[in-house]
């Protein structure tokens, strides 16, 4: 049997974009940050995951939100193809149909442990100079 479903809980990333289409509708788009598990060296990894909605009430609720708010979407993976036959171009996102904004679990300094805090502090990421 087949299944066809992804839910993402992470930040947006930055503002909603809304673009009209031929057809009257309007689609939306935005992008999620996920974090990865932790890498072998210690750095929390992300990704960035396009996605759409071409529901107004699901719309709704993520123009709502501000950049780094957190949202959990529930939708289905989705290829889609652009362009001349000659120079196609394949996009992959999100098509969301259900968006709710999530509360972060962000501990309190004096209630958190040091490593939970460290972790939650940007790292500078040092410069790699060609070898040779």
């Amino acid at each position: 049997m087949d299944r066809n479903e992804v839910v993402l809980v992470g930040r947006l990333s930055a503002a909603v974009e809304e673009h009209p289409l031929p057809s009257g509708d309007t689609v939306t788009k935005w992008r999620i940050i996920v974090r990865r598990r932790r890498h072998r060296r210690g750095a929390a990894l992300t990704d960035s995951i396009p996605c759409v909605t071409f529901n107004p009430e699901t719309a709704a609720i993520v123009r709502k939100l501000k950049p780094r708010d957190y949202i959990e979407v529930t939708g289905a993976f989705r290829c889609r193809v652009f362009g001349p036959s000659a120079a196609k171009i394949w996009r992959y996102e999100v098509e969301v149909s259900t968006a709710s904004p999530v509360e972060a679990d962000v501990p309190k300094p004096e209630e958190a442990p040091a490593e939970t805090l460290t972790a939650l502090i940007p790292r500078q990421v040092p410069y790699l100079a060609p070898a040779g």
